[in-house]
């Protein structure tokens, strides 16, 4: 793997997938690729990396054209040579496979959990967000402050685009970032991000309000939101049923939320390397928005989220420990023109003598 940026990366995928496959034998279940059934994860993530390549080496491009003056002189090839040599190659190639297998063997694992065990702590996790709240239910306080009709739909856009928000950052961390370190340490988090829920998933197993309870959101009109829901419910129904018989994984677990714990993750990433102010305002927001909508629509309790804070708090540490990162901010923040200046040189320099 290059410089061994991904080593720790690499260990964990490892464990997770050794773990997956010990559980599968011990019970005799099947390990699935979690997308098989729609649209390969194998396929769809280097498919989204690809495309990220691309538009990096269209948009450099473009800008060291102008920048240059010398639009229309300058050989697409070149800049494609210059930003995606074999060292880079490698580090995007080796962060790809590590992230992929410990992304199917963390599916595969919460997929065996009511295999595992039939014991659920939804009860214990219910009294414990009563007493937290003054003898309140959560999610029907939520309910009752922010309305169940524009908030209701707000609530559902959040959890659903942050579906989309991990291959996104995925291909942020392997493509357009030049710092190696960083993106290792990115992807090292956000495994041992899946690592530390899986382990909670075993330890405190549970199905979340939205299914435990759930005359408590009858008052909630339907949005895709309720479609996702009703399909992870219909898919946990079919593997329990047979889990041999269908290439469905079941994928409902409340404790802790990784959907919390992923997003302090790449909070804590953007404030550790001081991304433009947008950028991490626009994380802050979302992770609040995101604690937010997981209690309004029932995924999650609220000690999901604060078990979730805390898993993502550790992943950070630890993958910074892991990829030799200080765990401080950086005393320059990046810049679209810094990366320009510290990545491109050889580029800008062939343009501006006319080789190319």
């Amino acid at each position: 793997m290059g410089r061994g940026e991904f080593r720790a990366a690499a260990f964990v995928a490892a464990a997770m997938a050794m773990m997956a496959a010990l559980v599968a034998w011990t019970h005799h279940l099947p390990l699935r690729d979690p997308d098989g059934a729609s649209l390969p994860t194998w396929f769809r993530l280097p498919v989204i990396v690809a495309s990220a390549i691309a538009l990096d080496v269209v948009t450099r491009w473009i800008l060291l054209a102008r920048r240059s003056g010398a639009a229309g002189r300058v050989p697409l090839r070149t800049v494609l040579v210059e930003r995606w040599n074999r060292d880079q190659i490698l580090f995007t190639a080796s962060g790809l496979v590590t992230w992929y297998v410990a992304y199917v063997a963390f599916r595969n694992l919460k997929s065996y959990v009511p295999f595992v065990t039939d014991r659920l702590a939804d009860p214990e996790l219910a009294r414990l967000d009563r007493m937290l709240w003054l003898g309140h239910n959560p999610a029907q306080v939520l309910h009752d402050v922010l309305g169940t009709t524009w908030a209701n739909w707000t609530m559902a856009s959040v959890y659903l685009v942050w579906i989309g928000l991990v291959p996104a950052s995925l291909a942020i961390a392997l493509v357009w970032t030049r710092r190696s370190s960083a993106g290792a340490w990115y992807v090292t988090a956000i495994s041992l991000d899946w690592l530390l829920g899986a382990a909670l998933y075993y330890a405190v197993p549970s199905l979340g309000p939205t299914y435990s309870s759930p005359e408590w959101f009858t008052d909630l009109p339907r949005t895709p939101n309720s479609a996702v829901r009703d399909v992870l419910l219909a898919d946990r129904i079919e593997v329990l049923g047979g889990p041999w018989d269908t290439h469905a994984v079941q994928t409902i677990a409340a404790f802790a939320s990784l959907h919390v714990a992923v997003m302090v993750t790449i909070c804590l990433v953007a404030e550790a390397m001081r991304l433009p102010v947008v950028i991490r305002v626009a994380a802050w927001t979302f992770l609040a928005l995101t604690m937010v909508a997981t209690i309004y629509l029932g995924w999650h309790f609220s000690v999901d989220v604060l078990a979730g804070i805390a898993v993502g708090a550790a992943a950070f540490a630890l993958g910074g420990k892991a990829t030799g990162n200080a765990l401080r901010r950086r005393d320059e923040p990046w810049t679209f023109r810094a990366a320009l200046d510290t990545a491109d040189r050889p580029e800008r320099d062939a343009i501006g003598t006319g080789r190319g």
